[in-house]
């Protein structure tokens, strides 16, 4: 498919039905114009006006192989034809095909999956298992964070939109290591690591090491400014959980499956989370499907003993039909490997190339196809292009000037996220960061400081 074949006049029927019957999340009703998207190919979707966009975005970052690859709509249809449904208790092909592709793509101590229908209710899952396996209630994650909008993993984010939801127990917030806004005062990677695993240590300590069940963390900080965490932190993490017996959960959520270059972006460390929680880009996000995926010493605890949790589609056939086609697919086409090649070659040059053209521009920071623009008024000062918790004249003109160029960027406060599937093509990186290039040119004039 090259093009869709304009149809406005179902496009304002779509939006009109939207705007009649749909109720949206994180926003306010009457304040929002949501575009009616009519389908997709690779890396574009087209509206119903025939206006294609390439989607620096994979929606909410999950669309990592893209929009309708068809062996993964094939293996759906196959699998529609076989067995649409069927419950949890019973056993299922594609179930455990998907299990066990999952299993074998972790690390040796991962043993065993359990399924869910996203990474919220991954994150609250894994939760639970942590505090069965240690008998402690406390769950230690970052305040630049995002787990999901069930009760426990809302709590658990540290993002403004866990402020109106924070009706969970037990949850406390640390400072992670982000060297360009440091909370550390240090002006180095070696610095900010050392200094940001001495912080968790005292809050460890403070709290009481003997309440804390589990330290949740994004193993790359996702939605709150991709943040990669410097050389020697995950395995601080994993002494520090293994002196004072704490699980790591680790929440690849977003930047599992190929995201970062690796299949699990923790595979960039010399250590191993007690438990990974994953969604978005196990199958593209073509069905709904996430889970935990489990260690052994924790699994082997729940032999001769109940369990306590469920969901009636977990491990629904269509979204491990679609998983396991999705990591075959990936496999067969390099995608993971594409992912690394891109960002190194492409994607990483070319931001910082825009960096040096747009003074808005204060950090290039990423891995593979997962990339953020730290935008500012003053590089001296690092005063942020929009506040904490909130937008801005000049972010919203930029978001505006992205899609007027046909460009479907990530914004969140004051930066720009560059997430394209991990399997986008050479000429699309250069295409979308040559979109970028224009959209900044529009919002320079918002740049006060020195040049």
């Amino acid at each position: 498919m090259t093009e869709f074949l304009p149809n406005p006049e179902r496009g304002k029927e779509v939006f009109d039905l939207d705007r009649s019957y749909v109720f949206h999340s994180w926003s306010a009703q009457g304040q929002i114009s949501p575009l009616p998207v009519a389908t997709g190919k690779g890396s574009y979707f087209w509206d119903f006006d025939g206006k294609k966009y390439l989607d620096f975005s994979c929606q909410l970052v999950f669309t990592n192989i893209g929009f309708q690859h068809p062996k993964v709509v094939d293996a759906i249809k196959q699998q529609a034809d076989l067995l649409t449904t069927i419950a949890p208790q019973v056993a299922n092909e594609a179930r455990g095909e998907a299990a066990r592709r999952i299993v074998e793509l972790a690390g040796k101590d991962h043993v065993k999956v359990f399924f869910t229908n996203g990474g919220a209710d991954g994150n609250e899952n894994a939760i639970r298992m942590a505090r069965l396996f240690t008998g402690r209630h406390k769950v230690l994650s970052f305040y630049r964070s995002y787990h999901g909008n069930t009760s426990a993993a809302i709590a658990a984010t540290g993002d403004p939109r866990r402020w109106p939801n924070e009706f969970a127990y037990g949850h406390v917030h640390f400072f992670g290591p982000y060297l360009y806004r440091s909370a550390f005062w240090a002006t180095s990677e070696e610095e900010e690591c050392k200094r940001a695993l001495e912080h968790l240590e005292n809050t460890i300590i403070f709290e009481g090491a003997n309440t804390i069940a589990a330290i949740l963390i994004e193993t790359v900080v996702g939605t709150a400014g991709v943040l990669i965490p410097p050389k020697g932190y995950l395995e601080g993490v994993r002494a520090l959980c293994d002196k004072y017996g704490i699980v790591w959960i680790a929440d690849e959520v977003m930047s599992g499956f190929g995201r970062t270059g690796k299949w699990f972006a923790y595979q960039h460390s010399t250590v191993e989370p007690d438990l990974i929680v994953f969604a978005k880009g196990v199958n593209s996000g073509y069905v709904p499907l996430g889970g935990v995926v489990i260690s052994k010493k924790i699994a082997d605890t729940f032999n001769d003993r109940v369990f306590p949790g469920g969901l009636t589609y977990s491990g629904h056939p269509l979204a491990c039909a679609a998983a396991v086609a999705t990591i075959d697919v990936m496999k067969e086409e390099k995608i993971v490997d594409n992912a690394a090649r891109i960002g190194a070659e492409v994607i990483g040059p070319g931001l910082r190339d825009l960096a040096t053209r747009h003074p808005v521009i204060g950090e290039v920071r990423g891995i593979g196809v997962f990339w953020a623009l730290d935008l500012v008024t003053d590089r001296s000062t690092r005063a942020p292009l929009a506040p904490y918790a909130g937008s801005s004249p000049a972010m919203n003109e930029l978001v505006g000037e992205c899609k007027k160029l046909g460009l479907m960027p990530m914004s969140n406060f004051n930066r720009i996220h560059v997430v394209p599937p991990c399997n986008v093509t050479e000429a699309e990186a250069k295409e979308g960061i040559a979109l970028l290039d224009k959209a900044f040119s529009v919002v320079d004039k918002y740049y006060t400081g020195a040049r």
